[in-house]
């Protein structure tokens, strides 16, 4: 599996032939697109920072797109989605926690989650993950110290810091690798990983290079 990183909560995920796209940037964002072509789209929240599916939708290829609470399956890609609040620019909206299964590992990714508290339901059902997508950036997303604190209950394997905006506003990536503990992480252009990559890891965090 090859996790790419495209700023905000854009995510390119490549499993063999077969590419996932996690909330991709609109060309309606004031925040820069990336284009590309995926077979499956998951969009967390409506708005242009999340639901850019023209972005990777390519020639006559079509996505298959997920935007919502639910259980689903497309190309041996099995995903259940579950409803969480969220408030992003002032506005109440649904957004949508997923959990993906992939090539024998448990994705979880949080998208634009404001608030740490789940409920009963969703903390029963987010169990075993392997690699967390967690918001830090603070303001419509969590804070450094929500995120970390949820991830820490979650208890993944691996945990991917998103959404902590450019230049000066890099700081709450860097509140949130305080708060877990570490001084820095050097980041990578891209992430490779396989299920035995994460027999020894416990909550170990990965920063990935935007693209």
């Amino acid at each position: 599996m090859i996790i790419t990183y495209y700023g905000k909560q854009f995510f390119k995920i490549q499993q063999g032939d077969t590419v996932l796209a996690f909330n991709p940037i609109s060309k309606d964002s004031k925040l820069k697109a990336a284009r590309f072509g995926a077979d499956v789209v998951l969009t967390s929240l409506h708005h242009p920072d999340f639901n850019g599916v023209e972005s990777v939708t390519y020639g006559e290829k079509a996505p298959f797109v997920i935007s919502g609470p639910g259980e689903y399956e497309i190309k041996g890609i099995f995903v259940k989605g579950f409803f969480a609040e969220s408030s992003y620019q002032k506005e109440h909206k649904v957004n949508t926690i997923y959990l993906i299964s992939l090539d024998g590992m448990n994705l979880c990714f949080l998208g634009a989650l404001s608030s740490g508290e789940l409920d009963d339901k969703t903390k029963e059902a987010l169990d075993d993950i392997d690699i967390l997508f967690v918001p830090v950036g603070g303001g419509d997303v969590l804070a450094p110290d929500e995120a970390h604190k949820l991830s820490t209950k979650l208890a993944a394997h691996v945990v991917i810091p998103m959404d902590y905006g450019e230049g000066s506003e890099k700081n709450a990536l860097q509140q949130f690798l305080k708060e877990v503990g570490v001084d820095k992480v050097a980041p990578v252009d891209k992430l490779t990983i396989k299920k035995k990559d994460l027999e020894d890891k416990e909550g170990e965090v990965i920063v990935l290079k935007s693209e």
